[in-house]
């Protein structure tokens, strides 16, 4: 993989196009045995990235372990270009899994992006892994604000109607989350996999508490590496 703290701006949006060209949107049809999430964590002003991955049973939503690294990224801190800080610490995360997920669901967009790449896509291509991206803001794109119920849907699509992905609530009368295919998987599924995942939280089971974990070890309340839980 290139070092991306040595790309400029302009390289790293000729990257994003290159990459997008090798994203592929279909219905999952793989087992789905063991679901993942992701997060970082860091100060935007900071070169330290807390990456953290964690394992979890499906459909039980059991956690299995957590996959936990810090790095030092130089890429600045550019919307529309966070990839190119988190991906590199994901990545060795993810090397650290002794058993690799079926699905990834990543803290961040999928195809919702100005390019087609957001965090989960650009991933997803480069670890040939079908990934999800669940956000809690959205990067791009216009939707219709969903009903205030739980469960209540969306279509979020770019100005001249192409669906990227889905506004859903999940958790009534609170914002809602944005969720949008990042490889290997299409819209539909995506909606239908994550909702699979939400328990009484806003946030997805796997992207909660990764977000928890990656908080945890940059307070240093939990160790870097790979630790399984029983």
């Amino acid at each position: 993989m290139l070092d991306y703290n040595e790309l400029t701006v302009p390289e790293a949006t000729l990257l994003q196009r290159e990459l997008q060209e090798k994203v592929m949107l279909a219905p999952y049809k793989g087992p789905l045995n063991y679901i993942a999430g992701a997060d970082i964590s860091f100060n935007k002003f900071s070169t330290t990235v807390y990456a953290g991955i964690v394992l979890l049973k499906f459909p039980s939503l059991i956690p299995v372990g957590y996959s936990l690294v810090k790095k030092e990224v130089h890429f600045p801190y550019v919307p529309g270009f966070l990839a190119f800080r988190e991906v590199p610490a994901l990545l060795d995360a993810w090397e650290q899994l002794p058993l690799k997920p079926d699905i990834l669901v990543v803290d961040g967009h999928g195809i919702a992006h100005p390019r087609r790449m957001g965090i989960a896509s650009h991933f997803g291509v480069l670890a040939q892994q079908a990934t999800i991206g669940s956000a809690k803001k959205k990067l791009y794109g216009v939707y219709e604000e969903p009903g205030p119920e739980k469960g209540s849907v969306s279509l979020l699509t770019d100005r001249k109607g192409q669906v990227l992905g889905n506004v859903l609530r999940s958790k009534t009368n609170v914002k809602p989350i944005f969720v949008s295919p990042g490889h290997l998987v299409d819209v539909p599924d995506s909606l239908r996999i994550l909702r699979q995942c939400i328990q009484k939280y806003r946030l997805p089971e796997p992207t909660r508490l990764a977000h928890n974990a990656v908080n945890q070890f940059r307070l240093g309340a939990i160790p870097e590496g790979w630790t399984g839980m029983s």
